[in-house]
């Protein structure tokens, strides 16, 4: 009998990916939860099945009723709203007799130690792993870095909402880059991360973090990748330390689009700190610890492939 899968929040994004990706590896039954279905779900993707997460019963009642042995949390984890939904969907998967594993949703990097650097989802994310703890699930969180699709859009296959233009505006040929743009981070294509989830669901045993990434770059590196694939010289601006420290970053003319989902207050605070992420080293996942080191026939993609299709655009 196959296992079953269950990917909460799997109907979009990074979820989406996922569920692709276990569907083309037809080794498990895969289900996905959410409130509600997209327009465009259709009958050939998996089963969508709507969950109300303030509901502890009746998504318990799901999970055993379709023989769930793993939770996948694709929620969007930011707001508490969204923490309390996951932290519920723990509670009923560790009533869930069948349910034995639990992915945690971060699909990021891992939090920093000083609580100053901390942004608010950090604080929710903190009660998630907690709840898990209280269990006698097997729980893990994927750190990849940050998403490489970002740098592809529009030229790139994604599930990703419009991107969000992290210090490399791309299309404007404009760069913000933090520190002196040497520092070493990880970037990771979805479909990557997909591949890796997959893999990961084999292993015998979770560690309660696991890290994967597709490539290893510096900024200064993008940025000479960006202008060979452009052939473009790029306006660049170097970030100080003492900038980011106070939430502050050069706007980007694309940061207008995120605007009305992000307010320019909260995109400023969010890039800040990843860019002081990167400088303390955050985004580069340790290749020791990492699925690609444990399935090196995963042949992830570059920086280089990804930014080379904006060759002739």
């Amino acid at each position: 009998m196959s296992t079953t899968i269950a990917i909460a929040g799997g109907s979009g994004n990074v979820g989406r990916t996922i569920s692709d990706a276990l569907v083309a590896a037809a080794k498990y039954k895969v289900i996905v939860l959410a409130r509600e279905a997209p327009k465009d779900w259709s009958s050939s993707d998996p089963p969508l099945i709507k969950v109300d997460y303030n509901d502890i019963n009746a998504v318990t009642n799901i999970l055993e009723k379709h023989n769930v042995h793993t939770v996948i949390s694709t929620i969007s984890v930011i707001m508490p709203e969204a923490g309390a939904a996951e932290r519920n969907l723990i509670k009923a998967a560790a009533e869930a007799a069948p349910t034995k594993r639990f992915v945690q949703s971060d699909w990021g990097v891992p939090a920093p130690l000083e609580s100053n650097l901390c942004l608010p989802q950090h604080q929710v994310r903190f009660a998630s792993m907690e709840q898990l703890r209280q269990t006698d699930l097997e729980w893990t969180r994927f750190h990849v870095g940050y998403f490489l699709d970002y740098y592809g859009m529009p030229h790139i296959e994604t599930h990703l909402p419009a991107p969000f233009a992290f210090v490399l505006d791309i299309p404007n040929k404009v760069a913000a880059i933090p520190g002196s743009g040497n520092d070493v981070f990880s970037l990771t294509y979805t479909r990557d991360v997909a591949q890796f989830v997959v893999k990961a669901l084999d292993l015998p045993k979770w560690e309660e973090e696991t890290f994967c990434y597709g490539d290893k770059v510096t900024w200064n590196q993008v940025l000479k990748l960006a202008e060979e694939a452009t052939g473009s010289k790029f306006d660049v601006t170097y970030e100080g330390i003492e900038k980011l420290e106070k939430g502050e970053v050069t706007e980007l003319p694309s940061h207008a689009m995120a605007y009305e989902h992000f307010p320019k207050p909260m995109l400023q605070s969010y890039f800040s700190k990843f860019s002081l992420y990167i400088i303390a080293g955050l985004f580069d996942m340790p290749a020791d610890k990492s699925l690609n080191k444990i399935f090196p026939e995963v042949k992830t993609t570059t920086v280089k492939e990804v930014l080379d299709l904006w060759k002739g655009k």
